[in-house]
Parts: C-alpha cells; sequence; structure tokens
C-alpha cells in the first residue's frame, strides 16, 4: 500500500516510520526539508510539495500543528486541492476544530476526492510504539480502506460518523488530560510545600481509584522539573482553547477547563510553549 505523508514533527516523523517498517511505500512532505532526511534513510520518498505527494499516492495522510497549518496545506499554492481528484483519499490526522476539518472536507469532495479526518488520541511515544488511539470520522469507506494503515499506526480505532465528530471527540478528551495535568502539578506543588514527599504522593494515588498512566509517567519528571516535548505545551493550549470555544458553542459551562487553560496561557507567557506540556507545573 502506497501512502502520502504530509507533517513531519513529533508525531509525523513517528507516525510515518512505523509506516515504512511495516512495508508501506511512503511519499513525505514537510515545510522543513531536512526533516526528511532520516525517513529517506529508511527509504522514504520525498514530494517537493503538497501537491506532488497528492498526484503520486492514492492516499495521502496530513499530521499538522493546528487549524491554520492544516488550512494553508490544503488550500495554498502547490496544495492539495491542486491535486486532488475522484477516487484519491486525505486523510487528516490533525487535531483541529470541527469547522476546519468541515472546510477542508467541502473543499476535497468538491474536487472528487473522499475524506476522513482522523486525529489521534496519545503522544510521541505512543506513536512511536504504535499504540495511538484513532477517532475517525467522514467517509466510511475512506475508512474501511484505511484499516490496515491504523492499524500500524494505533491500537484501535473508532469510527465516529460525519465529519467533525472525531474533532470533537479529540478536544474533548484532551480538554480532560489538560485539567488532569493542571490539576496534578498543583498537588505535587501543595505537597512539596506542605513538607510532603512528592514522590510519595506519586505512589499514594498509583494505588488508588485516580491511578492512571499520565501521572505514572510525567510525575518524577515533573519532580525534577525536567520537560522533554513529547506533547508540546503550545499545542496543548491550543486545544483546551478550541475546547472551551466548543463549549461555548453548545453552552456548557466549563470553569475547570477554563481555568486549567489559564494556567497554560500563563505557561507560555513564561516562555515554556515548545517544553512538554507537564511544564505548566512551573506555573
Amino acid at each position: 500500500m502506497e501512502v502520502g505523508f504530509l507533517g513531519l514533527g513529533i508525531m509525523g516523523k513517528a507516525m510515518a516510520l512505523n509506516l515504512l517498517r511495516n512495508g508501506f511505500r511512503v511519499t513525505v512532505w514537510n515545510r522543513t526539508l531536512s526533516k526528511c532526511k532520516e525517513l529517506v534513510e529508511q527509504g522514504a520518498y520525498v514530494g517537493e510539495t503538497p501537491a506532488s505527494v497528492i498526484n503520486k499516492c492514492k492516499y495521502t495522510i496530513a499530521m499538522l500543528s493546528d487549524p491554520s497549518a492544516a488550512l494553508s496545506v490544503v488550500f495554498d499554492k502547490d496544495g492539495v486541492l491542486e491535486q486532488i481528484c475522484s477516487g484519491k483519499g486525505y486523510i487528516d490526522m490533525s487535531t483541529v476544530d470541527a469547522d476546519t476539518s468541515s472546510k477542508i472536507s467541502e473543499a476535497i469532495t468538491e474536487k472528487g476526492g473522499y475524506f476522513l479526518e482522523a486525529p489521534v488520541s496519545g503522544s510521541k511515544k505512543p506513536a512511536e510504539d504504535g499504540q495511538l488511539v484513532i477517532l475517525a470520522a467522514g467517509e466510511k469507506a475512506l475508512y474501511e480502506e484505511m484499516i490496515p494503515a491504523f492499524n500500524v499506526l494505533g491500537k484501535k480505532s473508532f469510527f465516529l460518523g460525519q465529519v467533525g465528530n472525531g474533532a470533537k471527540m479529540k478536544l474533548v478528551v484532551n480538554m480532560i488530560m489538560g485539567c488532569m495535568m493542571s490539576a496534578l502539578s498543583e498537588g505535587l506543588s501543595l505537597a512539596d510545600r506542605s513538607g510532603l514527599n512528592e514522590q510519595t504522593l506519586l505512589d499514594v494515588l498509583d494505588l488508588g481509584g485516580i491511578a492512571n498512566p499520565m501521572f505514572k509517567l510525567k510525575g518524577p519528571a515533573m519532580i525534577q522539573s525536567n520537560y522533554p516535548p513529547a506533547f508540546p505545551l503550545k499545542h496543548q493550549q491550543k486545544d483546551m482553547r478550541l475546547a472551551l470555544a466548543l463549549g461555548d458553542e453548545n453552552a456548557v459551562s466549563m470553569p475547570v477547563a477554563a481555568a486549567a487553560n489559564e494556567a497554560f496561557k500563563k505557561a507560555r507567557s513564561m516562555g515554556l510553549g515548545d517544553l512538554d506540556f507537564s511544564a505548566v507545573h512551573e506555573v
């Protein structure tokens, strides 16, 4: 199976490498060409533009940083729309809002192509291990055709119906994750200031009803103020902002998410945006 791949950031690079290692033929594109080097060493081809990747491949996956990047790759000069046509599928695995997904879907389908949004739950390590959770919505036939790729990239994929549902589900998941990380940060700080051992707090949490892999994975590094970026804080804050906007649209009160978002914004103002989202602990 031949697949195009647009975007080789922390997540995209790991995902494209997994496809290569599992026998897929992959053509990659990235704004910074140097990021393609390791993929080429593993057997990938390089497309000069998004349009050239679409032209070469029946299926093309995009994994981009935010809504503006997702729209740019589709609508700008040498973008996806210049070559998308009947029989070609476009799978956007970026985390964006439902409106952005809908705009891209409409443009792709007007050109005769078919579209699937498929944002993922998981960060760097699950991407490297092929253990992402894939939240797909859109063209059911395209979803079924992409299952071999999704089985390599993730441990489970869901088909959620119409375009927009995948984006909404991902925002809800990341909103909850951001609230949990903010709460853990406050708890660690409160324990420390109260004269308690922070690692002991983590041990207690891990034995109780709120035990979870994120606290176990991130907590020890947070105690050491060590934040290698598995999921950059700036992207977590972007997702909090988009989730709060979804709450506004649906008249859902979200005071906990709003407070957590302020903490992530503060962290960005402190220059922590490129560190892992657990760096909210510094606030």
